[in-house]
């Protein structure tokens, strides 16, 4: 039973466009850069997770991946986060993938603990295991078992639409209940947020971030 981790990721200098009122392109990039980063490093740390695959069109992101070993996919320029992943799962199941875990690179408090108490909730399939975004309306994270065992249905409202989904097929749901995996750096009050709050948690990553973005 293997475990792929799929990242799927916007260019570096298109991503976090809702975030252009507070920051310049040139810091977006920035931005996007180490949060890839560090979200490599955090789950090739995991020896659960047997391989990480990347889907994106920016030639850079995939580059970067191969440097922590992870497996790329080149996606096309004009796509979506559903299509994408689609594609990535196909790559996923060539390899003989059994469970997916869908990971966003855009979750700042990320940690090896987080993803580990996802994978560690999972056990009964068919089954996912799910983390909302801090308003319960995204979906931050997203463990599949078996691979394929419900459709991708990012993007508005996706939250309720996967719990849903895989109810309808009878499938497990387990939801998962995770302050840092809820945090997701979308729009300008999250950036407000990441950098006005100082806890003993946070306070270290805030300020490494700053200043690999210059700000």
């Amino acid at each position: 039973m293997s475990l792929c981790a799929i990242i799927p990721i916007k260019p570096l200098r298109h991503g976090k466009s809702r975030l252009s009122g507070v920051l310049s392109e040139e810091k977006r990039e920035g931005l996007n850069r180490y949060l890839l980063t560090s979200t490599l490093n955090c789950l090739s740390n995991i020896s659960k997770i047997d391989q990480i695959i990347v889907v994106s069109y920016d030639p850079t992101v995939l580059t970067l991946a191969r440097k922590f070993g992870a497996k790329t996919v080149l996606e096309s320029r004009n796509t979506n986060i559903n299509r994408a992943l689609r594609k990535a799962t196909m790559a996923a199941m060539a390899i003989h993938t059994t469970k997916t875990l869908i990971v966003p690179a855009d979750l700042p408090f990320l940690t090896e603990e987080d993803i580990l108490k996802v994978i560690n909730m999972a056990g009964d399939p068919p089954e996912i295991v799910i983390v909302s975004d801090r308003k319960s309306i995204g979906t931050n994270v997203l463990f599949i078992n078996p691979i394929g065992a419900i459709k991708y249905d990012f993007g508005e409202w996706s939250f309720r639409k996967h719990v849903e989904q895989a109810e309808r097929k009878k499938i497990n749901v387990k939801v998962c209940h995770c302050d840092n995996l809820s945090f997701d750096l979308d729009w300008p009050e999250d950036w407000e947020y990441l950098v006005t709050t100082k806890t003993e948690k946070s306070i270290n990553l805030v300020d490494h971030l700053l200043q690999e973005v210059r700000i």
